[in-house]
Formats: structure tokens, C-alpha cells, sequence
């Protein structure tokens, strides 16, 4: 009876680890197909990309494989980017295929994500704050920093973009209102900047060395609780 359990264990092991191997290799055809003329074939975004934005690097994607595939879905400017240089794959693909896309880019090009996000946040030192007092705080220094990008609403729309344009710098800041990350995403792309995090550009800086962990993860608290899901 047990040699028969091992053994049924194992078909069952082996059954599991086709499919994956399958899905896998379902994903990088598909991405080779789709994606890898915008983002390169070893996820590092192909250099001779004439675009204003040009794709992430997804060796350094922040994004989870189901972030991913949300985004590969429906497109970036459903989740705040304000272009359309990602657009909605869904009309194209299913969705099982999207989500084979996703997980052959998570375990092929950005297999270190999770070990680097955990790692950076046991490393913070922010201090628990009530409430009422992270509100105050994130809310000033959104107000007195953040705004100047993503405007008083989080939006991204101000003043100081539509000078960029005029100077033809482009500046494209997201619109929070519908970013799809959580709040430890946010707070380590404020603390980091977006470049750290597969950008192309440093439009989006590291704010570590003007703010503590504190008040960084308070300014994240903010946009997650006061700014997502406002439009």
C-alpha cells in the first residue's frame, strides 16, 4: 500500500511539473510573439526603441505575476500610466495564455523579485504611527512634493507636466488614483525611485535621502488610503 501511495505521488509530481513545463514554454512563445520587440529578449527592454517612454525593464519589475497579468490584460492607462504604449492584450489573447505570459516573465527574467522585496522591507525602519498622525504627515509632504508631478489629486495632471510638454521634456506621471500596487509596492518605489525598479528614466526619484522610512511609509499610506479608487 505505501509503494503504491509513492508511486501515485510521483505520477502525480511528475503530472504537475509537465503542466508547468508546458505553460512555461506556452508563455515564451507567446512572448516572443508579443512582447519581446518592446521589452527585449531577456526582459531588458530593447535599446533601439524610439518611444518617449520606452518599456520597463522586467528583470526589475516591482509587479507580481498576477499584477503582470492584469496589465498585460487590460493595458497600462487602466492602471494609471498616461500613454498607451502598453496596450490591452486581451482582445488578442486569452486569458490563460495571458497568464503563461505572465509567469514565464516572473520565473524566467524577474525570479529574484520576491526575495529582494522582502529583503528591502525587513530592512525598514519606519515607526507605527496612528492613523490620524501618518494621514497629517503623508498628505503634507504629497501636497508639498508628490503633487508637483502627480497634481493635488494624485491624478497626474499639474502645472509641471504640461510645462514639460511644452519644453518637449514629457513628463508622464502616473495616475494614483488607479495604480494597481499595494502600499509596500508604493512605499519602496518612493523610498528607491522607478528607475531602481525597471524605469528607463529617473522622472519618478528616490526620495530616501530627504525622508526617513517614517514618513515615506506614511506618504504611501496616504496615496493607498486617501488617493486609490478617488476617480
Amino acid at each position: 500500500m505505501k509503494n503504491l501511495t509513492r508511486i501515485l505521488s510521483a505520477l502525480l509530481l511528475f503530472s504537475l511539473n509537465s503542466y508547468a513545463s508546458d505553460d512555461l514554454a506556452e508563455g515564451k512563445r507567446l512572448y516572443n510573439e508579443a512582447c519581446v520587440s518592446c521589452h527585449g529578449v531577456s526582459g531588458e527592454t530593447n535599446a533601439d526603441m524610439q518611444l518617449t517612454v520606452k518599456p520597463r525593464k522586467l528583470k526589475d519589475s516591482i509587479l507580481s505575476s498576477s499584477q503582470m497579468a492584469k496589465i498585460i490584460s487590460e493595458g497600462g492607462r487602466v492602471y494609471g500610466a498616461h500613454s498607451d504604449i502598453m496596450p490591452a492584450f486581451k482582445y488578442v489573447y486569452e486569458k490563460k495564455q495571458i497568464d503563461s505570459i505572465a509567469e514565464y516573465v516572473s520565473q524566467t527574467f524577474n525570479t529574484k523579485r520576491d526575495a529582494k522585496i522582502k529583503k528591502l522591507l525587513s530592512k525598514s525602519d519606519a515607526k507605527k504611527l496612528n492613523k490620524k498622525k501618518m494621514d497629517k504627515i503623508g498628505k503634507k509632504i504629497f501636497k508639498r512634493n508628490c503633487s508637483l508631478c502627480h497634481g493635488i489629486k494624485g491624478d497626474g495632471n499639474s502645472i509641471y507636466v504640461e510645462e514639460s510638454k511644452a519644453n518637449k521634456e514629457f513628463l508622464y506621471p502616473y495616475d494614483l488614483r488607479k495604480t494597481i500596487l499595494g502600499e509596500d509596492q508604493i512605499f519602496l518605489i518612493v523610498k528607491f525611485g522607478a528607475h531602481y525598479w525597471g524605469a528607463d528614466k529617473e522622472d519618478m526619484p528616490s526620495w530616501k535621502k530627504k525622508y526617513d522610512d517614517t514618513k515615506l511609509r506614511s506618504v504611501a499610506n496616504f496615496v493607498k488610503t486617501k488617493i486609490v479608487g478617488t476617480d
